[in-house]
């Protein structure tokens, strides 16, 4: 019998004798080891094996956590919404903390990033309170992220670089990678490919030594973006690929559905459009499932974007208009400016010219208030629209 198999043992024991303290103890390491090792069939077993002895608010957040990595999201919420109540109950200040930055989260996951973001700001002072450290990276991490959802790429930056020497301070190798991965996230929609890549690569050779498969996955997906930004397709396949073995084998279901997603997008690029449309419907069907309205809405467009290559206008317009609909609905964006003038170019098409100058206008105008990077290439679009316009005008 194996140590990790002693363990499992003594704590089925415990619940068995009812010897409370023992079982909560020893679950709760048990638990943190199998997060960490992406074993998350197992820890709800065991947590839901533990809340036998009663409410139990840690074992409430391992159930959540693992909930939420197999995209049992409104699962995950419930959980976690009654850990934190539990913790506030206790008073216990860094347990509430805990709770709020998991429920931002669920909300992160689901795409509702606003909300996601006030979780994540109630509990970086709490964090602060109680000195904890972990926490605080974990925090910042969280806003960082919130805002990156949102658009807001060099304030997540500024987040994201509070919270790197936090975790080398505290010796937190996971907590390190994960933040060196977000930096190369920030950096990657910042326009800058090649700093973002040095970032995954720092972040996976962390995730490998210290056996995370689950952020190994993530970063391999985040190279293959990395690389394809820089054209370099073969190799983006090539992580893509690797990620999405991964993700299966660990079952992310979110990860999975953006590896798919990030695979079609690919294929589309190199117009092999009837595979892309494969992956990037297998893509939708799993973001469905798991009610993430924004990613849904993502795949929408990049689907939307490959009919009207094909042929469907009226297809493709029906989609980018959900997707639209969706993005402003929760204050995306970075989205909302690309999702408005790909319309546009489908309504210039369709010879909706009025239209398509009004969304290209707005995209345009989004693209410089937020600093996006192909504000000038939304601008050259616009230009090009509105010389069409007049010369339509003209004939008239």
């Amino acid at each position: 019998m194996t140590s990790i198999e002693q363990v499992v043992e003594v704590h089925r024991l415990a619940v068995e004798g009812r010897e409370t303290a023992i079982a909560w103890g020893v679950g709760g390491w048990l638990a943190t080891t199998w997060l960490r090792r992406s074993r998350f069939t197992d820890v709800i077993d065991l947590a839901r094996l533990t809340l036998t002895l009663g409410p139990h608010a840690p074992a409430l957040n391992h159930l959540g956590g693992a909930q939420s990595s197999l995209g049992q999201l409104q699962q995950a919420l419930s959980s976690y919404d009654q850990a934190l109540r539990l913790y506030q109950e206790a008073g216990d200040r860094g347990g509430e903390a805990a709770a709020l930055n998991n429920i931002g989260g669920v909300f992160e996951s689901l795409g509702d990033r606003r909300r996601a973001l006030e979780y994540y700001e109630r509990a970086l002072p709490l964090t602060r309170d109680v000195g904890g450290r972990e926490g605080e990276a974990a925090a910042l991490n969280n806003i960082g992220l919130a805002y990156d959802g949102l658009g807001e790429w060099q304030r997540a930056l500024e987040y994201y670089q509070q919270a790197l020497p936090i975790t080398r301070e505290i010796g937190d190798a996971g907590g390190e990678a994960v933040t060196l991965s977000n930096i190369g996230l920030a950096c990657r929609h910042l326009g800058d490919p090649r700093r973002a890549l040095d970032h995954y690569q720092q972040a996976l050779s962390i995730q490998r030594a210290i056996g995370d498969r689950a952020g190994e996955a993530t970063t391999l997906n985040n190279i293959g973006l990395a690389h394809g930004g820089l054209g370099d397709q073969p190799r983006a396949l090539d992580h893509y690929r690797r990620a999405l073995a991964l993700r299966r084998e660990v079952g992310d279901r979110q990860g999975e559905a953006v590896t798919l997603g990030n695979i079609g997008v690919l294929l589309g690029d190199a117009g092999e459009n009837e595979r892309a449309l494969e992956f990037l419907r297998k893509s939708l069907s799993i973001r469905r499932e798991m009610g993430d309205r924004v990613g849904a809405a993502t795949t929408l467009n990049n689907i939307g974007a490959i009919l009207f290559l094909l042929g469907d206008l009226d297809g493709a317009r029906e989609g980018m208009e959900e997707v639209l609909e969706v993005v402003r609905e929760v204050g995306d964006r970075g989205s909302e400016v690309v999702v408005r003038s790909n319309l546009a170019a489908l309504l210039m098409r369709m010879e909706r010219v009025d239209e398509a100058v009004e969304l290209q206008r707005g995209a345009v105008d989004l693209a410089e208030r937020m600093g996006h990077p192909a504000s000038g290439a939304l601008r050259g679009f616009l230009e090009e629209i509105e010389q069409a316009a007049r010369e339509i005008e003209d004939r008239s």
